[in-house]
C-alpha cells in the first residue's frame, strides 16, 4: 500500500473537513499547517516519505491562503534537492462562492507540484451537469484537475455538501489507485 500524505490548511473548517473525506479515500495521513503557516513537528519527515502528496488549501480572494503559500515557499527545501521528484500529486479546494476562483488554487497546487518534478493525479469524474443533476451530487461544481467544494459563507463545515466530501474522497481514492499503479 503506497503511503500517502495530505497536507492542507483550513481558516474556518471546511477545507479540514474535506481533507478528512480526500484522506479517507486514499488512505492517507493528515498533516495540517497551522494558523502561522508552520508545519506540526514531523511533518516535513512525513511529506519526505510519502510517495504521493495531495495539497490542499482554501480559496482566499483568488488563490490559496497566506498560510499555504507559506508552506509552499518553505518547501524550497525540498525543491533544492529535489526530493519530491516523481512523487504523484493532487489538490483541492474550498471557497463560499460556487466558483469563487477556484480553478485559480487548483492551478498553483499543480505549479507547485510541477515545479517540485511531481506527477499531477486529476479528478477523474464526469461533471454533474444535467438537467437532473442536483446540488449534492459528486463533481457538481464540474472540476477535472483536482476535487472543488463550495460552502456558503453562513455554513458551518458540519454542513458542507455531501456531493463535494464524496468528490475529495474519490479524488482521495484515485491518487491511492494510481500510487498502486506506479508501485507494481
Amino acid at each position: 500500500m503506497a503511503n500517502i500524505a495530505v497536507v492542507y490548511h483550513s481558516g474556518y473548517g471546511h477545507t479540514q473537513r474535506l481533507a478528512q473525506a480526500v484522506a479517507e479515500g486514499a488512505g492517507a495521513q493528515l498533516i495540517a499547517i497551522d494558523a502561522d503557516g508552520n508545519l506540526p513537528e514531523g511533518g516535513w519527515d512525513t511529506l519526505a516519505g510519502a510517495d504521493a502528496i495531495i495539497f490542499g488549501a482554501p480559496t482566499y480572494m483568488a488563490g490559496p491562503s497566506w498560510q499555504f503559500k507559506k508552506f509552499a515557499d518553505a518547501s524550497s527545501k525540498p525543491w533544492f534537492s529535489q526530493s519530491w521528484k516523481d512523487k504523484l500529486f493532487a489538490g483541492f479546494t474550498n471557497s463560499a462562492s460556487t466558483n469563487g476562483d477556484k480553478q485559480i488554487t487548483l492551478d498553483y497546487l499543480f505549479h507547485l507540484a510541477m515545479q517540485h518534478g511531481g506527477l499531477w493525479v486529476g479528478a477523474g469524474l464526469l461533471p454533474a451537469n444535467s438537467k437532473a443533476a442536483a446540488r449534492n451530487d459528486v463533481n457538481w461544481i464540474g472540476a477535472f484537475s483536482g476535487a472543488m467544494a463550495q460552502s456558503p459563507s453562513d455554513a458551518s463545515a458540519a454542513e458542507m455538501f455531501a456531493g463535494d466530501l464524496e468528490t475529495g474522497r474519490l479524488l482521495g481514492q484515485r491518487v491511492a489507485s494510481m500510487a498502486a499503479r506506479l508501485a507494481a
